[in-house]
């Protein structure tokens, strides 16, 4: 396929807009900090003003639901069954859809692909996405665990390949995608075999603002002891848990470094919590390999927070894993592990906007 693809990637309160050339360069760039559903379209009109010719657009979507478990060509089949999917990652579709209604409105005349960010985890084996419920459950309303940030993972196992000198078929990786939301994925022959995000991304580590896994028994006897309803209990546990809840402060983990070296004891207590829930997220999808070949950082904390790197590493020795890591943040995909461990660890800068690019010409390649 001929021509630029532009990639839009709406967060929960984000929008960024990215062209990319047919080497995958990045030649337009603008990225929204405070962007809504009612400015998305001007925003975008204002952009494409400024680009060279856009051949198809790349839309990313959190989740696919059971129905869309790969790129696909956007219709009104396909728009209906992301609608079907929304309260699944409220945070996210809404915003997602927002934004791919209004790049189809004002680019009518090329193809709009959508991405879904669980497509990468859609053959997890069948003990791995199925949950201990009752089948009638399961069956009826599609129960399973279909994973999360699988455009990262995708793009980190071809590039983690590539730093190695191997081909994806021989590698069986950990992958941690540390950011506003957190996971770990373990990915064999380049694909994922288990994943610790479930049925929607609340489930497994703790992240930025959302709890990530509790007893679901608490939740019942919250609801008793104080007389909160479910939409209150779920407003807690995706905007005011996590790093924020535990620290009080601030769910971002360079201001709760700063805080604990000043002697802020929460601050240590949060960083502390994360840090633990990210080695049992690693330690528990590792039992779905057979060796590990390398550990991958990326996500925004991944990449930056050298810290926390060193925290995670240094606490699976279990696993054959070492600290030690070096504490610079590479802009390129880069080894950060001493020579000569057991187990090399990398840290892959996020590049879902290139994977978002990738998918969609092969998709109308094909």
């Amino acid at each position: 396929m001929s021509g630029a693809v532009l990639v839009l990637d709406a967060g929960s309160s984000s929008l960024h807009l990215v062209v990319l050339d047919e080497a995958d360069r990045v030649v337009a760039r603008r990225d929204f900090d405070e962007a809504t559903d009612e400015g998305v379209a001007a925003e975008l009109e204002e952009f494409l003003g400024a680009c060279p010719r856009i051949a198809a657009c790349g839309h990313r979507v959190v989740h696919g639901g059971s129905h869309l478990r790969r790129p696909t060509i956007v219709d009104a089949s396909v728009r209906a069954s992301l609608e079907a999917v929304a309260d699944l990652a409220p945070l996210h579709m809404p915003p997602a859809l927002a934004a791919l209604d209004a790049a189809r409105r004002l680019l009518p005349d090329i193809p709009h692909a959508v991405c879904p960010d669980t497509a990468f985890h859609s053959e997890l084996p069948k003990p791995a996405h199925t949950y201990a419920l009752p089948r009638e459950w399961t069956r009826r309303h599609g129960l399973r665990r279909y994973g999360f940030h699988g455009l990262s993972y995708a793009y980190a196992t071809r590039r983690t390949a590539e730093v190695l000198g191997r081909p994806v078929a021989e590698l069986q990786l950990l992958i941690t995608h540390l950011g506003g939301g957190c996971s770990a994925c373990a990915v064999r022959g380049g694909r994922s075999v288990d994943t610790t995000m479930g049925f929607t991304p609340l489930e497994g580590m703790p992240m930025s603002s959302r709890s990530g896994s509790i007893d679901p028994g608490m939740l019942l006897w919250l609801q008793n002891e104080t007389g909160d309803g479910p939409q209150r209990l779920y407003e807690a546990l995706i905007r005011e848990s996590g790093l924020l809840g535990l620290s009080g402060t601030s769910g971002d983990t360079r201001e709760l470094v700063r805080a604990r070296a000043a002697g802020d004891t929460d601050a240590a207590l949060a960083l502390d919590v994360f840090t633990l829930g990210v080695r049992r997220g690693l330690a528990g999808v590792a039992s779905s390999l057979d060796r590990i070949d390398a550990l991958v950082f990326t996500g925004e904390i991944g990449e930056d927070q050298p810290e926390v790197r060193e925290a995670v590493a240094d606490g699976l020795a279990v696993l054959g894993i070492e600290g030690g890591l070096t504490s610079e943040n590479p802009a390129e995909p880069a080894l950060v592990s001493q020579a000569g461990v057991r187990v090399p660890v990398l840290v892959v800068p996020t590049g879902e906007v290139q994977q978002i690019a990738r998918e969609t010409r092969a998709l109308l390649e094909a």
